[in-house]
């Protein structure tokens, strides 16, 4: 059985404050980026005597298989829940960096209890695997979901919204890595920025394009800023995807968009460009 596991871009991130629990209060609106690709994982698994698990792809280097990882531990809690063993041979191909803001984790965990739920014929509900979803990070649950998300809390309460249109938009990642605990300290540095919500949308309409963690991730890894120059240079309008260090620049048509990644691509050629 093979599950596929798509990145995911933040389109609003607003933090509203920090709560009793040390986490921070958030408002998200996420898109899943289906049909992507490039940008999409994939988790094959079977039955077998005893569980293993096997990465490949040009996104696994440096990555382990040990019980830290998410895979792993996702299938740990299908276990629990389910009272028993549930032994297979598990295969991921990672095609999504590592410490981008994409949510490769996230979503390799989320695609790890559907098709344990599947290949196991658990019968496990949707609120059941949301559960397990949270309890494996903030924004695993969304990726059950797909689509186009509103995340609350620390983002891991998730609601579905009506499709929102992507606007061209031309994806960046410059080879950096940002750890997302770093970020969210360093937001006492940086200080909070406005508890600004996000507005109701009219049918149709888009939210706005904004990132509260931009100006403490940049504070971790100031070369952050380079790229969201290069990006205003093309004419793109810059957003770091969720504590970095991808970035997302939208373009105001296709034909700008192709421009400014040729001409990004000629001046950066150990950046990674991916056109959605």
């Amino acid at each position: 059985m093979r599950m596929l596991a798509p990145a995911k871009l933040n389109r609003f991130l607003a933090v509203l404050g920090c709560r009793p629990d040390g986490f921070h209060e958030l408002e998200l609106v996420t898109t899943v980026l289906e049909g992507l690709e490039a940008l999409t994982d994939a988790l094959e698994g079977e039955p077998a005597e005893h569980l293993s698990l096997e990465l490949s792809g040009p996104a696994s280097a440096g990555l382990g298989v040990d019980e830290s990882n998410l895979v792993l531990r996702a299938w740990r809690l299908l276990e629990r829940e389910a009272g028993r063993a549930l032994p297979a041979n598990l295969q991921l191909e990672k095609r999504i960096p590592h410490g981008a803001g994409l949510g490769g984790g996230s979503s390799d965990a989320a695609a790890a209890l559907k098709l344990g739920n599947e290949l196991f014929g658990l019968g496990l509900s949707q609120t059941t695997l949301l559960g397990l979803a949270a309890a494996l990070g903030s924004d695993v649950p969304l990726f059950l979901l797909g689509g186009t998300v509103l995340g609350l809390g620390r983002g891991d309460r998730v609601h579905p919204l009506r499709p929102i249109a992507l606007e061209p938009i031309l994806l960046v990642h410059p080879g950096l890595h940002v750890a997302t605990p770093s970020v969210y300290r360093a937001i006492q540095s940086v200080g909070y920025p406005m508890p600004d919500p996000c507005p109701s949308l009219p049918e149709g309409g888009t939210p706005p394009w904004r990132n509260d963690l931009t100006g403490a991730a940049i504070w971790v890894c100031p070369p952050l800023a380079d790229v969201r120059y290069a990006l205003l240079e093309s004419d793109g309008e810059p957003l770091l995807c969720g504590s970095g260090s991808c970035w997302a620049a939208r373009y105001t048509s296709t034909q700008n968009l192709r421009n400014a990644a040729s001409r990004l691509r000629q001046a950066h050629p150990d950046w990674r460009f991916w056109e959605v």
